[in-house]
């Protein structure tokens, strides 16, 4: 069921004044434009718009596919090039030449930067891609939510390869993955993809007005990189906090952060693993449970799904511009 979106336009044919007399077409036609503030479209109807106009979402995701690797020789194998390298050469720097102590340091390294890659492609590409398809924007009525969404939707494909990376790499290193943890990768990866769809909404109407949105948010993703536990032992931090009257919990805040540990947790699969001279290094929780990595991802799900409606609702409320701002 197709959903064609109008904008509220000035009845022409005449209307009343303050009198109730009918004042000609000629005195309530403006002289620019009328602004229109939103579209006529309910918050509700978008979320079912996004299933109905499914079709076009994954034609979208892959154009975003073709033109990411358009005229390459080796096309998606770059996507798998890149965390083999990165697993290459962390595993070269850490163990190898710095010697920091932690088995398979670079394993630890390539779970987070698993999740992380995926945020970080996902919102650039979403963050533009309003601006970028003005001209469908201008022509044609549709959900334009899907815009933003068809970068996450590559994004998630490209994830899905380097997945396959990482997992070669435990299997070339006889590293087992904590097969009762494994199912929580489930709800991380759906939190994951609802909190970056939530963000990419948001981000990709806003940008329509303030341009300086796309500039500003590569500053906000090296700040966010250093902020989540990926390059560091997440319990190097948790330890500190009480220290500055802080409960452990408030790293968590960070909702990519439950995501990245929960994948520490169930790949890497060793909270406190021993050093080559014996010592033991902490790098997540060791006495908690299951339900301790479950709960804070049910929290982010839960958090992203009404950040979710939310952005629609901005969106909703934006929209009705971005002909004239474009």
């Amino acid at each position: 069921m197709s959903v064609t979106r109008q904008s509220r336009v000035p009845d022409l044919n005449g209307a009343e004044d303050d009198t109730g007399r009918k004042a000609s077409a000629r005195k309530t036609l403006p002289d620019k434009p009328t602004r229109v503030v939103a579209a006529d479209v309910r918050v509700w109807q978008r979320v079912g718009d996004v299933w109905r106009y499914r079709e076009l979402l994954l034609s979208l995701v892959r154009k975003e596919l073709k033109i990411k690797y358009k005229n390459s020789t080796l096309g998606f194998v770059w996507s798998m090039l890149n965390p083999m390298l990165t697993l290459i050469v962390y595993y070269f720097v850490f163990q190898v030449v710095l010697h920091n102590g932690i088995p398979q340091f670079a394993l630890y390294l390539l779970c987070g930067l698993l999740v992380w890659n995926f945020f970080s492609t996902a919102l650039p590409g979403a963050t533009q891609a309003v601006v970028g398809n003005a001209g469908i924007v201008k022509k044609v009525s549709f959900p334009r939510e899907v815009l933003a969404l068809a970068p996450v939707g590559a994004a998630l494909f490209f994830f899905g390869l380097q997945a396959l990376i990482l997992i070669a790499a435990l299997l070339v290193f006889g590293v087992m993955p904590a097969w009762s943890y494994v199912p929580l990768l489930i709800p991380a990866v759906a939190g994951l993809v609802l909190f970056a769809s939530a963000l990419a909404i948001f981000l990709s109407a806003v940008n329509v007005y303030l341009r300086d949105t796309q500039h500003l948010l590569e500053l906000v993703l090296m700040a966010w990189f250093w902020g989540t536990p990926i390059a560091y032992q997440y319990q190097l931090v948790a330890n500190r906090l009480p220290a500055v009257h802080l409960p452990t919990w408030v790293f968590l805040l960070n909702p990519i952060t439950p995501v990245v540990i929960t994948f520490q947790r169930a790949l890497y699969a060793r909270p406190d693993p021993v050093s080559a001279t014996g010592a033991v290094i902490q790098l997540l929780p060791s006495n908690v449970d299951l339900m301790w990595y479950l709960a804070p991802l049910l929290g982010v799900i839960v958090a992203s799904g009404v950040l979710y409606v939310g952005a629609l609702a901005v969106f909703n409320r934006l929209e009705g511009n971005f002909a004239e701002e474009l």
